[in-house]
């Protein structure tokens, strides 16, 4: 089994230096191991470091450094797919950090007869520092972040909807296409929708796991929360079926005490009041969970500002973007199908008789 391990980055120099020592340490056999390496248009050393490890790696089955025009993910995403050798396809975050045995138990997984899996994807701090484990402490919160699944260890072997960092035979790409070019921040929602349409199922196993480093400052975060609500909102122009109720709880949040605000100026407060208790409630009672942590900082007692912020950015990310989703939707829809059916042909001759 040949394993295509992909990452695609924009101006990441100061992560990748890290993410490629876990490669090398990966148990799984380097003569085994397709690495393809894509620069979205970085304007720092991203390019350089690639290529450097590219020239001091030649163990590997290969390494593939390429360039993609566009910087929107899924065409990143594409560009490493198209350049793939390998039977199963990683797709990992240039943002990560993988145990030595990642892709081996993926490859285990795989070779037991699943087509797509992976595992839980906790995050974490790039520093210990009490600011950076504060942020962390709003992201790994589920009142701070969502319900995914995928998010949480678990004992348990399951089937998901979706996965982070997820192993695919090269098979199902051949099969459904690939990324929709058209989406930004929720092309993995719809790819694996198509995926699950298309009668695979996707599996979660206890033995995958892998992490992701939290955006390293308050405005990093409140930019990332911003662009997954409005991305979210413009989804639901082209597939909402892929997108779950709890991804549009900070809008509701967002609408209820913007309607509640107008009853209450005219005359009427107890309805915002009550919504404003309750969310408070519920804030405070999140907050001195975290101090029940294994590592606390007195910094923790700014998550009650913490979590409104990142709520309140995400609901005005997801109105702005069903402002611009009538406009857009008709035009993404035509120009979709065309990075999944580049995909596809590319893949289709590669299918086993």
């Amino acid at each position: 089994m040949i394993i295509s391990l992909c990452i695609i980055a924009y101006n990441e120099e100061g992560a990748l230096a890290r993410l490629f020592e876990d490669i090398k340490a990966q148990t799984f056999p380097k003569s085994q191991t397709q690495v393809v390496l894509v620069n979205s248009r970085s304007t720092d050393s991203t390019r350089r470091l690639m290529e450097s490890f590219a020239e001091q790696n030649t163990q590997y089955h290969s390494v593939v450094v390429v360039n993609c025009r566009k910087r929107l993910q899924a065409a990143a995403w594409n560009t490493a797919i198209t350049h793939t050798t390998g039977d199963v396809i990683i797709r990992l975050d240039a943002h990560s950090t993988i145990p030595s045995d990642f892709l081996a138990q993926n490859a285990s997984v795989i070779e037991g007869g699943e087509y797509v899996c992976g595992g839980a994807r906790p995050t974490k701090a790039e520093s210990e520092t009490p600011w950076q484990m504060t942020l962390l402490a709003a992201e790994d919160s589920m009142f701070g972040s969502s319900f995914a699944s995928y998010r949480r260890e678990s004992d348990e072997r399951r089937y998901v909807d979706t996965l982070f960092h997820a192993a695919y035979r090269t098979e199902v790409f051949a099969n459904v296409g690939g990324f929709n070019e058209q989406l930004g921040r929720t092309e993995d929602n719809e790819m694996h929708y198509r995926i699950r349409q298309a009668g695979y199922k996707i599996c979660c196993d206890p033995r995958i796991k892998s992490y992701q480093y939290i955006r390293s400052s308050l405005s990093k975060m409140i930019k990332q929360k911003f662009g997954n609500g409005f991305w979210v909102a413009l989804t639901l122009g082209v597939c909402p079926k892929c997108i779950s109720i709890f991804h549009f709880a900070p809008l509701c949040l967002l609408l209820a005490i913007l309607v509640l605000g107008i009853i209450a100026l005219l005359g009427f407060s107890m309805p915002l009041i009550a919504l404003l208790c309750v969310y408070a409630l519920f804030d405070l009672l999140i907050t001195v969970g975290a101090f029940f942590s294994e590592t606390k900082y007195p910094h923790f007692l700014l998550l009650p500002l913490i979590f409104p912020i990142l709520h309140l950015s995400y609901g005005v990310g997801s109105v702005l973007g069903l402002l611009k989703m009538p406009f857009w939707r008709y035009d993404a829809k035509r120009k979709s199908k065309r990075g999944i059916e580049r995909v596809k042909k590319k893949l289709e001759s590669r299918k086993p008789d």
